[in-house]
Formats: structure tokens, C-alpha cells, sequence
């Protein structure tokens, strides 16, 4: 009895469905401006600006908590990727490629920030005189010190989450 009453409900909202034409030429026309109004360079700044904000963002924060969150690089990545959809007007993988190199950029960033500025607190110098004597050597053996293997897993994300 239940069987029978369950398919007539589906009959019913079958036959009140309507089926949706999609006029090829429209649509043609709506990719096309849409592809017209992409904007790979403000995506770009968009998504180093975001990235930037992100990177002082997760420092922040792990200076005020004394606890780096690695869950901030999931932050770090949906800001960025929004950033280059937003203000790129991307629908072109190319976005995604450059949203995720942002995002994991970005992560990379606020490590080294939280990085410093744990130093900084920790021996009292200031932060930007002990951010301008970095140099690539210091920057790679200051992120192998404090690397951890979980740290993967929250780039991955955050890379991905760039992506998308």
C-alpha cells in the first residue's frame, strides 16, 4: 500500500516538473562574455593581496595563542581562491593553478611570520629588523626546524582549497 501511495507522489512530481529548454545560442553567448570579462592580472593581485592578509592573519593569531593552527591554512587557502575567483572573474583552469600557488605561497608566508614572530617575542627584537636579516638560507633552515608532517596534510587542503 505504502509502495503504491509513493509512486503515484513520484508520478505527481514528475508531471510538475518542467523540463527546461536551453537555448543553445543564449547560452554560447552568455560564456562568451563571461570569458570576455575575465581578468588573469587582477586575480593575480587579488590573490597576493589575500594571500598576504591570510599569511598575517595565521601569524597573528599564532602569536596571540601561542599554538600554531594548522586549520588556518584551510583559511588561508578558501581567502586566496575566492580572491582570484572574485576579482579575476575566472572560469579558465589557469585560475585554479594560480589560486593554489597563492594559497600554498600564502601558508608558507604565515609559517615563516608565526615563525618570526615567536623569535621576536621570545629574544625581544623587533619583528621587521629580524624580518629584513632573513635571507634564503636562514628562511629554509627556519622552516625545516619547525617543520612537522601534519603540515602536509594542511597545505594539501589548503592547495586544494585554492584550487577550487
Amino acid at each position: 500500500m505504502q509502495q503504491v501511495v509513493n509512486q503515484e507522489a513520484d508520478q505527481k512530481v514528475e508531471a510538475q516538473t518542467p523540463e527546461v529548454e536551453v537555448d543553445q545560442a543564449r547560452y554560447e553567448q552568455f560564456l562568451y562574455q563571461i570569458e570576455g570579462n575575465q581578468n588573469l592580472s587582477m586575480g593575480i593581485i587579488g590573490g597576493i593581496i589575500a594571500a598576504v592578509i591570510g599569511a598575517c592573519a595565521w601569524a597573528a593569531v599564532t602569536v596571540l595563542t601561542n599554538y600554531q593552527i594548522g586549520w588556518m591554512a584551510v583559511g588561508v587557502g578558501f581567502l586566496v581562491g575566492y580572491a582570484v575567483r572574485v576579482f579575476g572573474k575566472g572560469l579558465s583552469k589557469i585560475y585554479g593553478y594560480i589560486g593554489a600557488t597563492l594559497a600554498l605561497t600564502g601558508c608558507l608566508a604565515g609559517n615563516l611570520f608565526s615563525i618570526c614572530a615567536s623569535i621576536s617575542k621570545q629574544e625581544v627584537i623587533p619583528f621587521f629588523d629580524l624580518m629584513s636579516s632573513l635571507n634564503p638560507i636562514i628562511i629554509v633552515n627556519l622552516m625545516k626546524a619547525t617543520f612537522h608532517p601534519i603540515d602536509l596534510l594542511f597545505y594539501a587542503i589548503a592547495v586544494y582549497t585554492g584550487y577550487r
